[in-house]
């Protein structure tokens, strides 16, 4: 697929930027492909890894492509980061930033815009375009819904990187673990994930985004009435009734394979 390489099992697909060479800079051609692999997924697809070749996860925009062009080409390609980003959200599947070297700049908002992240002990991540007279204003969005102001604007202002251990103390990764151990740590969460309903679990997905940026009365409003119809949907009847019998539930998506 060019720049990015798609790997489809069934229940987990695993979308891998595939630019080493220009260390997963996230050009404008690269973008529009992972876009294009994320509206291809199907019901079958539970679970969406995010991941990268080489020897960094993302150096960000592509600059070699974003010098003397004009503003119809930058207008076009912060939309479609922005669109790219939005479909991460969108996307019913959970999905999984799997990290190691490097993410920066855009690469850093990719990982902050996945609903969960896994990095290794050598991943370390900046927002440095302040440095080159770019600030990073696209990143600054889901960093700061991550992190918070102080933190968002300390590594905005200042362009400096953050290693994997702060990364995790201040919430833009889920869990550190060593290089070697990466895939394992991945897998199991992916594990984790499998055993519930996706039906469920997407629709958990789509209300957390739904209320997380909302006052109070407003999230209240809008997951009483999900949960409502969740609570009647065939899933929910069949967990509720798989933990009073003490087995284990068989999912709808189960039952139709």
């Amino acid at each position: 697929m060019g720049d990015l390489s798609v790997h489809d099992d069934g229940r987990v697909t695993r979308i891998a930027l595939d630019r080493p060479e220009r260390r997963n800079a996230l050009s404008l051609r690269l973008m529009e492909q992972m876009l294009d692999a994320l509206r291809a997924l199907t019901h079958e697809t539970e679970v969406v890894i995010v991941e990268a070749t080489g020897p960094v996860f993302s150096a960000g925009h592509d600059l070699s492509e974003m010098v003397a062009r004009d503003a119809a080409f930058y207008d076009e390609l912060f939309a479609v980061c922005t669109e790219l980003m939005l479909a991460v959200h969108d996307t019913p599947q959970p999905v999984i930033a799997k990290v190691h070297g490097g993410a920066t700049a855009a690469g850093c908002q990719l990982v902050a815009a996945c609903d969960l992240a896994v990095a290794s002990e050598d991943a370390w991540f900046a927002t440095p375009g302040v440095k080159i007279g770019l600030f990073c204003s696209t990143p600054m969005v889901p960093l700061t819904r991550v992190i918070g102001r102080r933190r968002a604007l300390h590594m905005l202002l200042t362009g400096q990187a953050i290693d994997a251990r702060t990364a995790l103390d201040w919430g833009l990764v889920n869990e550190v673990v060593p290089a070697a151990e990466l895939d394992a740590a991945v897998d199991a969460l992916v594990a984790q994930i499998l055993c519930f309903s996706p039906r469920v679990v997407g629709l958990g997905k789509r209300m957390f985004y739904d209320q997380i940026d909302v006052g109070e009365e407003t999230a209240y409003a809008r997951a009483k009435v999900v949960m409502a119809a969740n609570a009647a949907n065939a899933d929910a009847q069949e967990g509720i009734s798989a933990f009073l019998e003490k087995r284990d539930p068989i999912w709808g998506s189960e039952r139709e394979r």
